[in-house]
């Protein structure tokens, strides 16, 4: 059994009395950690921490802090002359802005839940807020750069298991957002893009122009792009019944998705595969109250009033692919394969962040849906091949 420091036990090791204790983290540390060496303590500032670092003569082997009345997690061996510094940077934050409790994550609590749901490999991504959570933009991309030298390395140590997707600082820090993408893309050979429906207090979705740039370069790569939701501007809930994200969530991905669309984003830059999250929110339902209308009106009209034509808009929706994360009730699916190519639609779990028992209920909905089985094959797997090619050529010498 690993021990669990305690106020006793910091006293004991020489460690700073007024530092919190976290051991609600210890056990998905331990995974890759030895027992032994593993301690896992909250500081309440850098500054404390700072101060024990060097009075111990150690080294801080990453500061990725601006911001320093922010708490951080250390990890560390009792007698290394390393320290591990990670930020814990949503807690520190006061907490994801949408109101939704962070969940502790593993890759073994990952692994458990996919032998369980019969899935062989996973392709992680860091949902929001992700690194946009710090408000300091050197903090916010050191934070990014943290999240994928994390991810390439627990890929590397358990390739039978794990691809990844880039995360991005904010990508209104236009400079920063690129440099990421061309070190998580070229260095540590991510499969994708993760990017979230909005950015700033601007409010600025994924079709503003002010995004142009961050397309530009993610198509000429032809890359995957994974959008996932963040909350919105309002973060009210609509009673303290039901959480925020499980209404706006989905919304927040249909605002983004047809700012994309009325812009001409989305047609622009074709060769980006973007995938939306939760079966592409309320956009199938509520594409027709807006193209529906186009059909009847001259072409230059509806472009001059909506920036696109009916048309244009009923490729752009098309285009998408469509994950299937807490999304897989009868009814969607009808909706789904009605509209949308089958080719792009994409098994999903949204783990950990929906409750335990979420997981298999939606896997059940999908399973009992009747269909044939090529089909089914194509979902669950074979169309995420497609798009993930080096995840195909990778399983080929596994």
């Amino acid at each position: 059994m690993a021990r669990k420091l305690t106020p006793f036990g910091a006293w004991l090791s020489n460690l700073p009395l007024r530092l919190a204790i976290w051991n609600g983290f210890v056990g998905s540390l331990m995974v890759n950690t030895p027992p032994d060496q593993l301690q896992a303590i909250l500081p309440p500032t850098f500054d404390t921490y700072s101060t024990w670092v060097l009075s111990k003569g150690r080294e801080v082997d990453a500061d990725i802090l601006g911001n320093t009345s922010t708490g951080l997690l250390w990890i560390g061996p009792k007698r290394s002359s390393k320290v591990l510094l990670f930020f814990h940077a949503i807690e520190g934050q006061g907490g994801d802005p949408s109101g939704w409790p962070t969940p502790h994550w593993s890759s073994l609590s990952s692994k458990l839940l996919m032998e369980r749901l019969g899935v062989q490999r996973a392709v992680l991504s860091a949902t929001a807020p992700g690194a946009c959570i710090l408000p300091d933009r050197q903090a916010r991309a050191k934070l990014a750069r943290q999240l994928n030298e994390y991810a390439a390395d627990l890929r590397d140590k358990e390739p039978r298991s794990f691809a990844f997707l880039v995360s991005l600082p904010d990508i209104l820090d236009t400079e920063d957002a690129l440099a990421e993408i061309a070190y998580g893309l070229d260095t540590l050979k991510a499969d994708g893009v993760t990017l979230f429906t909005r950015y700033g207090d601007s409010n600025t979705y994924l079709g503003h122009p002010d995004v142009e740039p961050i397309w530009a370069e993610l198509n000429r790569r032809g890359c995957v792009v994974f959008v996932h939701p963040t909350h919105p501007v309002d973060t009210n809930p609509v009673n303290s019944k039901l959480p925020q994200p499980s209404i706006d969530y989905p919304h927040e991905t249909t605002r983004t998705a047809m700012d994309m669309i009325t812009n001409g984003t989305r047609l622009k830059y074709p060769n980006c595969k973007v995938i939306l999250s939760h079966a592409g929110g309320t956009l199938p339902y509520l594409i027709s109250r807006v193209a529906t209308p186009m059909r009847k009106a001259p072409d230059f009209a509806v472009a001059h009033q909506v920036g696109t034509t009916y048309a244009k808009t009923m490729e752009a929706f098309r285009s998408f692919h469509y994950d299937l994360a807490l999304s897989a009730s009868p009814q969607v699916l009808d909706l789904l394969l009605k509209m949308v190519p089958h080719d792009h639609i994409l098994y999903g779990s949204d783990f950990p962040y929906a409750p335990a028992a979420a997981y298999p209920a939606f896997l059940q909905d999908l399973e009992s849906y009747e269909m044939v089985q090529e089909l089914r094959d194509n979902i669950n797997f074979g169309n995420a091949m497609k798009i993930f090619p080096r995840l195909a050529e990778s399983q080929a010498h596994l």
